[in-house]
Order: structure tokens, then C-alpha cells, then sequence
């Protein structure tokens, strides 16, 4: 069932970015996995202003793109204390990647990643049924 809407899912992306800026603050995270948490949130944060939807700032990225990029970063999340080997040296490392890895797959589920994908000229949204 896809029940988020694109601008809610821009919410979310804004929320993901000052979850992992404030991660290594608030789970005290320090070295790499500091340095991993803000590569991410700015990595998403250009993502999400490049993406074409409500919450983008320049829309050049079309939505269902943004989508796949999701889809593709949550599996890697997921295993990445596996993939890079941290998944004993830090638990609350480990968790916090797996549990990201987990809401992303689980966002991109409920995300109708066709409802609205461009701005015509005069302003209004086309939806793809439009087309």
C-alpha cells in the first residue's frame, strides 16, 4: 500500500539528514562512523534538494530516481556493519545502521513514487495519470 505522499516523503528526507548530522552527537559516535553519518546527511541533503518533488529546491533529480537511490542505499545500509566489519566493534553502531537500513526499505514501500513527478508551467502539479 503506498500511503506517503511526495511532500511527506520530503519531511521525511529532512528529518533522515538532521537524524545523521546529530547521530554522532547523540549516540556518541566518534572516528569513522562520525565521519560516515555526516557524509550521508550531506550526500542525502543534496539528493533530497535535487529532487523533483514539493521539497526540492531545484528538481533535477525526477522522483522515482530519488526512489531507486533509496532502494539500493537501504540494502547496503542493512548490511554495512557486515560489509565493512564493524558489526562487533560498536553495536550501537551496528543498530543504527541496520535500523536506517530497515525505515529506508520500509519507507520506499509505502512511498507512491509515481504521484507527482514534475511542475508544469503555470505551477500545478502533473501527475503521471495526467500524461
Amino acid at each position: 500500500m503506498k500511503i506517503l505522499s511526495p511532500s511527506a516523503h520530503g519531511v521525511m528526507d529532512y528529518a533522515t539528514v538532521a537524524l545523521f548530522a546529530l547521530a554522532p552527537t547523540i549516540f556518541e559516535f566518534t572516528g569513522t562512523y562520525a565521519t560516515v553519518c555526516y557524509v550521508l546527511a550531506a550526500g542525502y541533503l543534496v539528493v533530497t534538494l535535487l529532487t523533483a518533488f514539493p521539497m526540492g529546491a531545484i528538481k533535477m533529480i525526477p522522483f522515482p530516481v530519488h526512489g531507486g537511490f533509496e532502494l539500493v542505499s537501504g540494502p547496503i545500509m542493512l548490511a554495512s556493519p557486515w560489509l565493512f566489519g564493524f558489526a562487533n566493534d560498536n553495536l550501537v553502531a551496528r543498530n543504527f545502521f541496520v535500523a536506517m537500513g530497515i525505515v529506508f526499505l520500509l519507507v520506499w514501500m509505502i512511498t507512491d513514487w509515481h504521484a507527482q513527478t514534475q511542475t508544469n508551467a503555470r505551477g500545478s502539479l502533473m501527475t503521471d495519470h495526467n500524461r
